[in-house]
């Protein structure tokens, strides 16, 4: 299973989620391939966010993360910085 890991700073995590949940936000992920996602940030900071997705395929993911709408994006909704985009593919995954 295809997955993307992105660690990013933001200028406010609240302003941030506000902007990143908005119903253009998740029609343009959904039509990207992305099917889910899950959002962290960090106990010491926690406007560096991790945010890992998981989607149909790695094309997807790399052409939705690399695009210029993204980009945009991300400087509309007070992304600070790109620390990096992993592109992963999952090994193993069990609940213990």
């Amino acid at each position: 299973m295809p997955y993307a890991l992105a660690i990013l700073e933001v200028k406010d995590c609240a302003e941030w989620k506000a902007a990143y949940d908005i119903e253009e936000g998740v029609a343009l992920r959904k039509a990207s391939g992305m099917k889910s996602y899950q959002i962290f940030n960090s106990d010491d900071n926690p406007n560096q966010i991790v945010h890992l997705s998981q989607w149909d395929n790695m094309d997807d993911a790399r052409k939705f993360l690399q695009s210029e709408e993204l980009k945009k994006a991300n400087e509309q909704s007070g992304v600070l910085k790109m620390y990096g985009v992993y592109f992963l593919e999952e090994i193993e995954g069990k609940s213990i």
